[in-house]
Parts: C-alpha cells; structure tokens; sequence
C-alpha cells in the first residue's frame, strides 16, 4: 500500500549487519512496512556517489514512498537529519548535500527532525542510521505527518553537480560521474547537451576519454562487438562510455572523475 514503502539507499555494503538492524528498527515500529532495497554499496563516504543512485530511482515508486538516504561520513557531528517532502515523495537523510539532485529536480520542504521522542530510546553516537533515521522512517509508514518530528528549515546543505563546459561551438568538457558494476562509465553530459545526437543524422563526433578516441555512437549495448569500446545515450538520460561484455574503465584505463571531450563534426 502507498505509504508504507521505506526504501533504502546506503554506503553500508551487504558483508556487515549494518543494513539488517536499519530494517529491524523499521519493522520494530511497523511490522506492516514494506522495505526495499535500492543499493547499498555506494562507495563509502561517496556523498554524490549516493544522490545519484536515489536520483535515478525515486521516481519510479508509489506516491509517499519513504526514501531513506544513508551516506552519512558526519555520523556524530552536529550536521542535521533531515525530513524532505516533495510533490510525491518523502526523504530522510542527513544534511550534508547527499539529497542535491531532489533539491535541483523538485519542489521541497525541508524539515530539520527534532521531535526525539521518534528515535530509539538509546542513540549512539556512530550508528544513526538504526537509531535515528530508521525509526523515524518507520513511523513515517504509519502515516505520522511529516510536521509532527521538526521546523521547517531553508538553510540546508546542498551542491551542484558538475556541469559540462562548452568550449566552443563544437567542443564540450564533461567527467564521468561513477563507474557501474559492468564497467560503464556515466557522464555528466545529457541530451540537452548535445541536441545534434538526436537528429536522425548525427553528425560525426569524436569523444575523447584518457588517450583514447571513441567515434562510435550506437543506440543498442549489443551493437558492438565483443570488447568493443563505443558511447551510447543510457537509461540514466547521460551519455555513457560502454564496452559490448566488457568493461570500459579497465579497456580505457580512466575511472570516476575523468575528463570527457566531445567534439562534433
């Protein structure tokens, strides 16, 4: 039932009982919620590693879904856990900018959670994922409203992605945002981008990534051939460097933050 879905997007891995308690600390306060998990092995620490993959995920869950957002290296610190409501859908995360990608695309209010009384009894100091924003995602599922745990703030922590430079008319600057598990690299470069990809001729383009030169533009992963090196526009909406049942990373040699230049002929 819309409402009672918690969703879950963390650093956590699968190998530690990190992940288990947080879904123990929801399920103590509504047996009835229907926990999902989105991804749990975000690089640690990877802040915009995290707002990527809830980014690319949320909206495709019922309205009032629970997204519990948890890349949190300020575990402990005085930075804030947050409450954030859109249109749609609900967040908790903590306030250090690993919601940024909700805040560029939608319409929010952003609560700073205070009411205590929606934490475990006992909180530690290094695991507010169980102790503070499971339970509070919990309650959220038996449809407390979102006033009821804090104020609303504006002052939250947020960042802008890296944005492609335009060189000239012909000549863009992006970087590869993350690296998947299959070895595809994802840019920062969207079809806004680079509206010439859309006609029905393309025209010719030249994307350069470390030392090597890539021409290929295909439209299908099976397009290529075995090995082959080649860019595609992704499900993602950016445009992604892949290999045909390969990785490209380790073909190419280049990973998270490399530097990406097109050139269309």
């Amino acid at each position: 039932m819309a409402g009672n879905i918690v969703t879950l997007t963390t650093d956590f891995g699968h190998s530690d009982h990190y992940v288990g308690a947080m879904k123990g600390a929801i399920l103590n306060v509504n047996p009835e919620a229907k926990v999902v998990d989105i991804c749990h092995d975000v690089r640690p620490y990877d802040i915009l590693e995290g707002a990527f993959a809830i980014a690319q995920a949320y909206q495709y869950f019922p309205p009032r879904t629970i997204h519990l957002v948890l890349v949190d290296p300020g575990v402990g610190s005085s930075r804030r856990p947050l409450l954030v409501t859109t249109v749609k859908q609900i967040f908790v995360a903590p306030d250090n900018g690993v919601l940024s990608l909700i805040f560029a695309r939608e319409e929010v209010t952003v609560y700073h959670i205070t009411a205590t009384h929606y934490f475990l009894e006992s909180v530690s100091n290094t695991f507010h994922g169980r102790d503070v924003f499971a339970p509070v995602a919990g309650w959220l599922s038996r449809q407390v409203e979102p006033s009821k745990f804090g104020e609303p703030i504006t002052d939250f922590a947020r960042f802008n992605a890296p944005k492609p430079k335009k060189v000239n008319e012909r000549i863009l600057k992006g970087v590869v945002l993350r690296v998947d598990r299959f070895g595809t690299l994802l840019t920062n470069l969207t079809p806004d981008d680079l509206p010439q990809l859309s006609a029905e001729n393309p025209p010719s383009i030249k994307i350069l990534v470390g030392k090597t030169e890539i021409t290929k533009m295909n439209v299908s992963y099976s397009e290529g051939a075995p090995g082959e090196v080649f860019a595609i526009m992704g499900s993602t909406g950016y445009l992604e460097i892949a290999a045909n049942r390969a990785s490209a990373s380790q073909s190419l040699g280049v990973g998270k933050g490399a530097e990406v230049g097109v050139i269309l002929g």
